[in-house]
C-alpha cells in the first residue's frame, strides 16, 4: 500500500505530491547507512523486566527471544524489524537478532554502544550475567 498522497493547491491549480514520514525511503536509508559500518561497538543486555512490559515498537518483551534495541546515541537508527548479525568480538560466536526496541543508552567515545541485546541473546553470544559482565564487543552486519 502506497503511502503517498495527491495534494491539489486551488490557489495555483498545481499537483504536488506530498510524501508521508512512513514512507518506506527513510528506513531503507537507514539500513543502507548502518550496513556500511561495520565498526566494533558494545552490545549491552536488559537484565530483570516485568512481566509485560512492552517494547517501543509494542511488543511484548520476551527476555529469551532473538531480539535487540538499536542505540539512541547512533544515527541512524535501525528500524524495527531490521535483522542484524551479530558477532562477539573475543569467542566468534554470531546470531542474528531483530530489531524491536530503542535503548536509552549513550556512547562514548572509547567504545560506542550500539545494542541492547535480550539476555537470552547476550548469552548466546557467549555474554556472562552472573556475575553480570556488563557488555561484550561485536560487530553489527545489518542483513535488512
Amino acid at each position: 500500500m502506497s503511502t503517498r498522497s495527491v495534494r491539489i493547491f486551488p490557489l495555483t491549480g498545481l499537483l504536488m505530491l506530498a510524501i508521508s514520514p512512513l514512507t518506506a525511503l527513510p528506513a531503507q536509508a537507514a539500513v543502507s547507512a548502518a550496513a556500511a559500518s561495520n565498526a566494533q561497538c558494545w552490545a549491552t543486555h536488559y537484565g530483570p523486566q516485568p512481566a509485560g512490559a512492552l517494547t517501543a515498537s509494542g511488543e511484548v518483551f520476551d527476555n529469551n527471544a532473538d531480539t535487540a534495541a538499536t542505540s539512541l546515541s547512533l544515527q541512524p537508527q535501525l528500524p524495527f524489524g531490521t535483522h542484524v548479525l551479530v558477532t562477539n568480538v573475543a569467542n566468534g560466536e554470531s546470531l542474528t537478532v531483530r530489531i524491536n526496541d530503542r535503548g536509552t543508552f549513550t556512547s562514548t567515545p572509547q567504545s560506542p554502544k550500539c545494542l541492547d541485546l535480550s539476555d537470552g541473546a547476550f548469552s548466546r553470544l557467549g555474554g556472562v550475567l552472573d556475575p553480570d559482565a556488563g557488555h561484550i564487543v561485536v560487530i553489527e552486519q545489518v542483513l535488512g
